[in-house]
């Protein structure tokens, strides 16, 4: 499989020049490839996996090389030390060696107690392919992406069939390797149970009393759940907009997966999969340019809905509302643009052609346009 230059590389590169990087992100997004494709560029280099026994054990023992050079940690969050480790080992050689730790769990949340890093390292979160990555960012890509998911292996393969296996094994190796070395969790078997059942509930917000009834346990239960599979990049979760011009609801959050092609229905994949791509703008915008970027969504009590807002400094710049087909706007795109003129509303259509812009400021384009326009 040949290497695809992932967008955070360039940003990578300098920063490594003067402190740690550490590249977080679902299992098999591609950060090991990035990691090792970049050590290729330097001269001398290390790779250590804590998966790897014999790496394991130099890691346990704080066996590092000699002499300066870049070192790659892989996954090295699941050791319980790894933040004390980690720090010792910067600070004692910082002037000789180039760090990059990788890991598919968020590597600020698996702290395990230990002593902070703050001020020692650029943090990235590197998520699946999406359009502006792809040989060419043209219609045929986009659907090729919906059908076969963003990962790169199964992206690769192009197969409809090899990606229903790799999605598959996918969930297993989550559930079964990194749920049992990151968590305490003592019915697996019960929130597998869960991960199966998520997919069918995107595009709406998700009621934790619901699975709790349906799972037979407890609502804290369900919450813990949840969290566990957003700290093991299985789901990502955001959260509703709200401001006093609105009646917004507060409370439940939308849900949607990094591997689309769970999703069955063919709308709202290409909705789940348009929030990938804007949480991928959205962290990549705090992670590189270190804007307060973040990304929600807009239901109120007289059930309007618009998909997604991004907001920058807690003022909304963009309402985005996401169609397969698109001939007239949404009641609830217009009803925000009124309340907030100064803001972009966007209606995208997968299956379009025309970009035009309405009397009352609203544009319809189609999703390629937006997605290259975005960089995304």
């Amino acid at each position: 499989m040949s290497y695809i230059k992932r967008y955070i590389e360039n940003g990578v590169l300098e920063d490594l020049k003067d402190k740690m990087v550490f590249i977080s992100g679902p299992r098999q997004a591609g950060k090991t490839t990035l990691a090792r494709h970049i050590s290729r560029q330097l001269a001398k280099n290390t790779y250590m996996n804590w998966d790897v026994a014999e790496h394991r054990e130099n890691i346990i023992r704080e066996n590092f090389p000699s002499g300066k050079g870049l070192l790659i940690l892989d996954e090295i969050h699941k050791f319980k030390n790894w933040r004390q480790v980690v720090k010792g080992l910067y600070d004692s050689r910082k002037h000789e060696l180039q760090i990059i730790v990788t890991g598919s769990g968020k590597l600020d949340y698996y702290r395990h107690g230990g002593d902070s890093l703050q001020g020692r390292y650029h943090f990235y979160r590197l998520y699946p392919l999406t359009l502006c990555e792809t040989e060419t960012p043209n219609q045929n890509c986009l659907e090729k992406l919906l059908r076969v998911g963003g990962f790169p292996e199964p992206y690769c393969l192009n197969s409809e069939r090899q990606s229903r296996r790799w999605s598959r094994e996918y969930r297993t190796r989550i559930i079964n390797d990194d749920l049992r070395n990151l968590e305490n969790v003592k019915d697996v078997s019960l929130l597998e149970h869960l991960a199966i059942r998520l997919p069918d509930l995107v595009g709406s917000p998700l009621s934790v009393n619901s699975l709790r009834l349906n799972l037979q346990v407890a609502h804290e239960t369900v919450q813990r759940w949840l969290n566990i599979l957003e700290n093991v990049y299985m789901i990502f979760r955001i959260y509703p907009f709200g401001a006093p011009k609105i009646r917004a609801v507060k409370k439940e959050a939308k849900h949607y997966h990094f591997d689309w092609t769970l999703i069955r229905d063919d709308g709202i994949r290409f909705e789940n999969f348009m929030a990938c791509c804007l949480l991928k703008y959205c962290h990549y915008q705090q992670d590189y340019e270190g804007k307060n970027i973040e990304l929600r969504f807009f239901r109120d009590v007289d059930r309007r809905e618009v998909d997604f807002v991004l907001m920058e400094d807690e003022k909304p710049t963009h309402f985005i509302e996401c169609k397969l087909q698109s001939k007239s706007t949404t009641l609830a795109l217009n009803y925000l643009k009124q309340r907030f003129p100064q803001a972009q509303a966007l209606q995208i259509a997968l299956h379009a052609q025309d970009d035009t812009t309405d009397r009352k400021g609203i544009r319809m384009m189609p999703a390629v346009s937006f997605l290259n326009e975005m960089g995304i």
